[in-house]
């Protein structure tokens, strides 16, 4: 299942539910993590950090 969760100020976020039973569970979560980040990298598709501007005063 995958579904659009939020549209944030900077980025659109997904949420994805793969299925699996409890003994593929953590191999399943962990590639498809794997996945998405290499189709990303291949679509250019880039992943949104926080920044902060600082601006620097000098007090006189």
């Amino acid at each position: 299942q995958i579904a659009v969760s939020e549209l944030a100020d900077s980025s659109v976020n997904f949420v994805v539910r793969p299925w699996a039973n409890i003994e593929t569970f953590w191999n399943v979560r962990f590639d498809a993590i794997e996945n998405i980040k290499k189709a990303f990298d291949e679509a250019g598709v880039s992943i949104p950090f926080p920044q902060r501007d600082v601006h620097m005063y000098e007090h006189k």
